[in-house]
């Protein structure tokens, strides 16, 4: 058992910091400005920019394979990543990527979607949440009928990340009712690759945050059969795989901005001064730094450890939702705590700590509820899934 990152590990974490520290705290004023005026954070040629500088310090595809240009540094290295990244709310993401399961498409689907959307010449969206079928999955609506060499396809989808700048969608709809139903929504269902142009429309979906997803509309969307991604009627376990990837990333970036806000908040008590000393001084205060700072260890440790999981080729779906569950309360609990030391000021946009205020709130929430993880946590143990200690 080793508890240190290697030299190796050390080194990219140091080249990210710097990176971050140099390329993307500096536009944090630019992108509060633009988010308020309803303006993206930042421009589609500011990304490509930064992008590229990330390319020539050796970060491209970061967990893409080497055969398709990538790096494939490995998941652990993703999670040092991720967390360096996000003590910044600048919306940055390294290039050279591209969904976990377009990996499954066929050569003609790879040429059309995986490698252009790796070479940034295409995006993406993973479209599975329904109006009425948030984490109960099995509660689909969305239907696919086969006509010929094509399916149409109609229903909506709702809160999709990218799904208002997406060149193509990987949806997921009902295939076979009876199917679905008797398998209690585990089967009939199918993965399809479905482009703009062929017909399906999104809509911005205001929130609280400066996320923005999308609602997406079907309405008789033709689809070729060829773009079935995977086998007929096993697109759940698609479904399944991508959010199951998505989960501990969610700790990954809680821990990094919780890094960042309790930085601000230990500068910030050594500089105010409250009846001639500072707050630093004061025990109410000592003891928010300290739990925060032991809660921020905690949840990195669990992020780590769904990494590495994943790294050894483990199923590492129960270590991912505890990752994902504390982890988002840990982030909650301290962007309030960092508020609060603040006082008035972290409640004004003079800061950004209200805006992460907002943005923290939405990790309890997607990619699969706090109840949700609660419920695979607790099933994995009481159905002997996962042993204790």
């Amino acid at each position: 058992m080793h508890l240190r990152l290697t030299d190796e590990q050390q080194m990219v974490q140091k080249t990210i910091r710097k990176f971050v520290e140099k390329e993307l705290i500096p536009l944090e004023n630019d992108v509060l400005r633009n988010e308020r005026e309803g303006k993206p954070g930042i421009s589609s040629e500011k990304m490509k920019e930064l992008q590229l500088k990330a390319k020539d310090a050796g970060f491209w595809g970061i967990n893409t394979p080497e055969e398709y240009g990538g790096a494939d540094l490995g998941q652990m290295m993703m999670a040092i990543v991720l967390i360096e990244v996000s003590k910044t709310f600048v919306p940055f993401q390294f290039g050279g990527s591209a969904d976990n399961i377009l990996y499954y498409g066929n050569e003609e689907q790879k040429q059309n979607y995986l490698l252009p959307t790796i070479n940034g010449e295409k995006r993406s969206c993973f479209a599975m949440t329904e109006p009425g079928a948030g984490s109960d999955t099995r509660n689909l609506k969305m239907t696919a009928v086969k006509d010929g060499d094509e399916w149409i396809l109609n229903g909506e989808k709702t809160f999709i990340t990218g799904g208002n700048e997406a060149d193509f969608v990987m949806v997921v709809a009902i295939t076979n009712k009876e199917l679905h139903e008797s398998s209690g929504g585990r089967e009939g269902v199918t993965c399809f690759i479905a482009d703009r142009e062929m017909g399906w429309k999104s809509e911005y979906i205001h929130t609280m945050g400066e996320w923005g997803p999308a609602g997406l509309v079907f309405d008789n969307v033709r689809v070729p059969d060829r773009n079935i991604l995977g086998k007929v009627n096993a697109g759940y376990d698609l479904g399944l795989e991508w959010i199951g990837f998505a989960r501990w990333i969610v700790g990954a970036r809680a821990v990094g901005a919780a890094e960042r806000l309790l930085k601000m908040a230990v500068d910030y008590s050594k500089e105010r001064e409250t009846f001639g000393k500072p707050i630093s001084s004061r025990q109410a205060i000592q003891w928010q730094i300290a739990d925060s700072a032991v809660e921020i260890e905690a949840a990195k440790w669990l992020v780590l450890n769904a990494a590495f999981t994943l790294d050894q080729g483990e199923d590492n779906r129960h270590a991912a939702s505890m990752a994902k569950l504390y982890g988002a309360n840990m982030g909650n609990r301290v962007v309030d705590r960092v508020l609060q030391i603040h006082g008035g000021m972290g409640y004004t946009r003079e800061l950004p700590i209200e805006r992460w205020y907002r943005e923290a709130r939405l990790w309890r929430i997607y990619d699969g509820t706090d109840e949700i993880q609660r419920l695979i946590i607790s099933r994995n143990l009481l159905k002997g899934h996962v042993k204790i200690g």
